[in-house]
């Protein structure tokens, strides 16, 4: 299908926000905004919002990717992915606002851009909001990073023999034993400080999560820490109980790739599952 694309400036509690629209002839009802993460701008890792906006919209789905404020061209002081509810909020008004037909909202988001829209749909409630792509979901803290380090990392390097020899041999330090000793205090640490994380961000992701009607789609990159960290915490953590026994659940991970989805076939992989699953639940 053909489309256009044009530039957007829209204003959030007084300061100038800056998006591009990708617009289809005939646009579907459901339209997607890409929440931007990390300190990244409206064109992504490798230009992957634009070549996701633009394959979308290809597809009849009309897509906003913008700068929030403080990012990009984005106005104002920079901020980060809990503070961007408002931006977000404005950004689904203006891609209503340019194209009517669109009634049903999908939030897409990478790494801290996917936490930002279960933030968004924890705070807002926002009914628009029908659907939400979330790619590598962000939910770091020192005990969660230091716990997918020891069970992927450290633990697979002391079953190598090579470890052992280069380490007898005087070639690897002591050290190395060191921090798999510290990383194991963390990772224990961070199991009973989960008891008193009440109203933390990765908390209130959980109960966007739990409460969400809409369809969701989970989709992970089989080389990523990030992604391996997200599995780790909601596997473990109480807000997260039974997370994958949401009804309207797809979760699929993609073998091979990492965190930025950094080459062409990744991205065409990603375009292509969030193609199949707007498809699957835009009815």
């Amino acid at each position: 299908m053909k489309y256009s694309e044009e530039t957007t400036l829209f204003r959030c509690e007084g300061e100038s926000l800056v998006g591009i629209l990708a617009k289809p002839d005939t646009p579907s009802d459901t339209g997607v905004v890409v929440i931007v993460g990390g300190p990244q701008y409206r064109v992504g890792s490798h230009r992957q919002f634009v070549l996701l906006s633009r394959a979308l919209a290809a597809a009849g789905y009309a897509v906003l990717r913008f700068d929030y404020r403080g990012m990009g061209d984005g106005s104002g002081p920079q901020r980060d992915f809990e503070s961007v509810s408002a931006d977000v909020g404005t950004a689904i008004d203006q891609l209503q606002q340019s194209v009517p037909a669109v009634q049903r909202v999908v939030l897409w988001g990478l790494c801290d851009g996917a936490s930002a829209a279960l933030l968004y749909c924890h705070e807002t409630h926002d009914p628009r909001v029908k659907g939400l792509c979330l790619l590598n979901p962000w939910v770091r803290s020192e005990a969660s990073l230091a716990k997918t380090q020891v069970k992927h990392y450290y633990t697979q390097r002391l079953r190598q023999k090579e470890f052992w020899v280069k380490l007898l041999s005087g070639k690897v330090a002591l050290s190395a034993l060191g921090g798999f000793a510290a990383k194991l205090r963390q990772s224990s640490g961070g199991g009973r400080a989960q008891q008193n994380t009440v109203g933390t961000f990765q908390q209130r992701m959980a109960k966007a999560w739990q409460g969400f009607s809409g369809h969701i789609l989970l989709l992970l990159s089989g080389e990523d820490y990030t992604a391996k960290e997200f599995v780790e915490h909601a596997q473990t953590d109480v807000a997260w109980t039974g997370y994958q026994s949401h009804p309207k659940l797809t979760c699929n991970t993609i073998a091979g790739v990492d965190h930025t989805f950094s080459n062409a076939t990744a991205r065409g992989q990603a375009a292509e599952a969030t193609l199949q699953w707007l498809a699957a639940s835009s009815h």
